[in-house]
């Protein structure tokens, strides 16, 4: 990693730590809105998704509205052996009741042993820290998506959501072991990308 992706990420870190409880709110709502139009949205129904621990955009309303719809929610377990994701199935009850771990990393996961691969699933909203005009994400280092998604490589379909400040009007770095993604949300617009350069 370079000195200025290493001071990038650290500007992006603290910009998304800022944000205070309103603006978190507002722009939970904002990006609610144009997930629910999004027509991969629409027609998924096992849909994979993130615990907010960072500042993130949060996605509390966005579980709900899947659970509303009838729709599968699954959340991210890192594999111990192979520091691969895998995707664990959650119902409603277990979301309310939060019967959630605390990783090491910081961020909550299932209490499963087993999940089912990443490809298994329709819909893929991934937090980011910084997405680029080619659909480049950065990640927060630990390398977890790009190692999990390279075996994946046709489903699900990749959204990347973030603030408004996260998409980059640049030209990421991108490694051969980087993996893009096809789109990003972020409160203000939707960004579609062509995955491949």
């Amino acid at each position: 990693m370079t000195q200025q992706t290493a001071t990038l990420r650290q500007r992006l870190r603290k910009q998304r730590r800022s944000l205070n409880r309103f603006q978190q709110r507002v722009f939970a709502t904002q990006s609610l809105h144009k997930i629910s139009r999004l027509a991969e949205f629409q027609s998924a129904q096992k849909i994979g998704l993130y615990l907010d621990a960072f500042g993130e955009i949060q996605t509390k309303k966005i579980i709900e509205l899947c659970f509303a719809l009838n729709k599968s929610v699954y959340l991210p377990m890192i594999c111990n052996m192979n520091h691969h994701l895998v995707w664990v199935k959650i119902s409603r009850n277990i979301y309310r009741n939060k019967r959630f771990s605390l990783h090491a990393l910081g961020m909550l996961e299932p209490m499963a042993s087993r999940g089912i691969h990443v490809s298994h699933l329709d819909l893929l909203i991934m937090p980011l820290l910084a997405c680029d005009r080619y659909g480049t994400r950065m990640g927060m280092g630990g390398g977890f998506y790009d190692r999990t998604l390279a075996s994946a490589p046709h489903k699900p379909y990749r959204l990347g959501l973030g603030h408004n400040f996260q998409y980059l009007d640049i030209h990421l770095e991108r490694h051969t072991w980087d993996q893009a993604v096809d789109a990003f949300i972020c409160p203000a617009k939707t960004y579609r990308f062509r995955r491949k350069l």
